[in-house]
């Protein structure tokens, strides 16, 4: 079972508590944008249901022991919940003849703990699939139109809707024989990976099931009967960007969509393959969270050794800590937005406070809680909130997020992510990216 989580969970429904999905967008162009924004420019809980058939999740790794300060303490605890204690309500409840997880799930929706959450063991197992960059599914998103019409919005190469013929732009019908027009993209995708839970579960169905589909083309109806896949997904995307027209430098520009398994060595990578002298866009606009360990590894690719972050459980304080021998040198620039979550505001944070870089969007989300795994008697798992951590500066992000040193505002559909683009760019140029 993992240890330690900082992760931006999906919510199984609990008694009068609003279901809340969050989706990571790298199936779908714009599944997770600067649109996040309140009105008073902090970030706002991102919207219920993007358009990606897999959701966010995030791991804690590494420890040391360091005296935390008291004050320190009260603050983790003051939005943790008693391991024992939950534990405890599960059991009776089994005891008793009953559900340990709903008993469980009861106690955590009176805590007022917004991040800690009970899975069943099916759930959970989705999680740990996920931990691995992969997930179960057709290949496709989609998105809902004005009309309520339900479209195919992207369609991943070599995945089993592509190979049946499917494009993007065709409109979903239906999915199983159930009418999709006009519902929530959410309860669409829950459809399509053959979730039997609740909307908020981790959603989790076996490679080789099916699921039959009613597509339109322009006046041309039809059906198709897909085979659901392991398909596993790109975490990392790398582009040369040339010169540009006002006059900004080539750089490379390193997406990262999220921090699963290998991802951090896939960064190093990239920042070790760019040509001489070329700065770096750091893309995390989006990014809702991931391994820890993998955004540690990833930091280690800009620092040479040193510290990253700290985090506390239940009054114990635990460092994480930067690999040596990382590119100090290249110009770095660091995008964000708020839909920047979790693991990359550590890696965020940890850049900004040493210095390393340039960050340049807007506020993140402010997601920096810890989450611990515990096995309940009837075997589902409650992730419980056991602490924070904090930047190498001591800034705490839960609730606050990260600023950034140069505020670019605007939704992407505004034109705001190209703003952001364009603005990191010039600030690199200055850096003497290119050079």
């Amino acid at each position: 079972m993992p240890g330690p989580t900082l992760f931006v969970p999906p919510r199984r429904a609990r008694r009068g508590a609003a279901l809340t999905l969050v989706f990571m967008g790298a199936l779908a162009a714009g599944a997770a944008t600067a649109a996040w924004g309140a009105a008073d420019g902090r970030p706002a809980r991102p919207p219920a249901g993007e358009h990606g058939e897999r959701q966010v999740l995030s791991h804690a790794a590494g420890r040391s022991a360091v005296a935390p300060r008291a004050a320190d303490r009260h603050a983790a605890d003051r939005h943790t919940v008693d391991r024992r204690a939950v534990e405890a309500a599960a059991e009776r409840a089994v005891h008793d003849g009953k559900s340990g997880s709903e008993a469980a799930a009861e106690l955590l929706s009176r805590s007022g703990d917004a991040w800690s959450a009970v899975y069943t063991p099916r759930e959970y197992e989705g999680f740990a699939l996920a931990l691995d960059g992969a997930y179960v599914g057709v290949g496709l998103t989609t998105r809902r139109a004005e009309d309520g019409r339900m479209e195919v919005d992207g369609v991943r190469p070599g995945g089993p809707a592509e190979r049946a013929g499917i494009a993007p732009g065709d409109r979903l019908l239906t999915v199983d024989g159930a009418d999709v027009t006009g519902r929530p993209v959410t309860e669409v995708v829950s459809l399509l990976r053959g979730d039997g839970h609740s909307l908020g579960s981790w959603p989790v169905s076996a490679p080789g099931t099916t699921v039959r589909l009613g597509l339109q083309r322009g006046a041309e109806r039809w059906e198709r009967t897909l085979r659901r896949e392991r398909l596993v997904t790109e975490s990392v995307e790398v582009e040369e960007l040339s010169r540009g027209a006002a006059g900004t430098l080539p750089a490379t520009l390193i997406k990262v969509s999220s921090f699963t398994r290998g991802t951090g060595e896939r960064v190093r990578a990239a920042v070790r393959e760019a040509a001489p002298g070329e700065g770096i866009l750091l893309d995390l606009r989006g990014n809702s969270g991931g391994l820890v360990a993998e955004a540690v590894t990833a930091a280690s690719a800009f620092l040479d050794g040193g510290l990253v972050a700290t985090y506390d459980v239940r009054g114990s304080r635990h460092v994480l800590r930067a690999e040596p021998g990382g590119d100090t040198r290249r110009p770095l620039v660091v995008l964000v937005d708020g839909g920047t979550m979790s693991a990359a505001e550590l890696l965020t944070g940890a850049l900004q406070d040493r210095g390393r870089t340039v960050v340049v969007g807007s506020r993140t989300f402010g997601k920096g809680s810890v989450q611990m795994p515990s096995r309940l008697a009837d075997g589902s798992v409650a992730e419980l909130t056991v602490g924070h951590y904090r930047t190498p500066a001591g800034r705490a992000v839960d609730g606050a997020g990260i600023t950034p040193d140069l505020a670019v505002q605007g939704p992407a559909g505004d034109g705001g992510e190209k703003d952001a683009e364009a603005r990191g760019r010039r600030v690199l140029s200055g850096l003497g990216g290119g050079a």
